[in-house]
């Protein structure tokens, strides 16, 4: 009983994984992802606006 579960979970992930493989491939997201992958280099709006006190050094 216990290697029919373990078949069929076994199939269930392998199932899970090539769907998610086929998403992640699929055209639609091709554009998504490369909006998302150029996020770190682009500018920021505003700079962080540094304050002056904690750059001091302790003492």
């Amino acid at each position: 009983m216990i290697t029919l579960f373990h078949s069929i979970w076994t199939t269930l992930m392998f199932i899970l994984f090539v769907g998610i493989v086929v998403w992640a491939f699929s055209r639609r997201q091709k554009t998504e992802f490369a909006t998302a992958a150029s996020i770190p280099f682009e500018d920021e709006e505003h700079p962080i606006q540094s304050d002056p006190d904690a750059e001091r050094p302790y003492g």
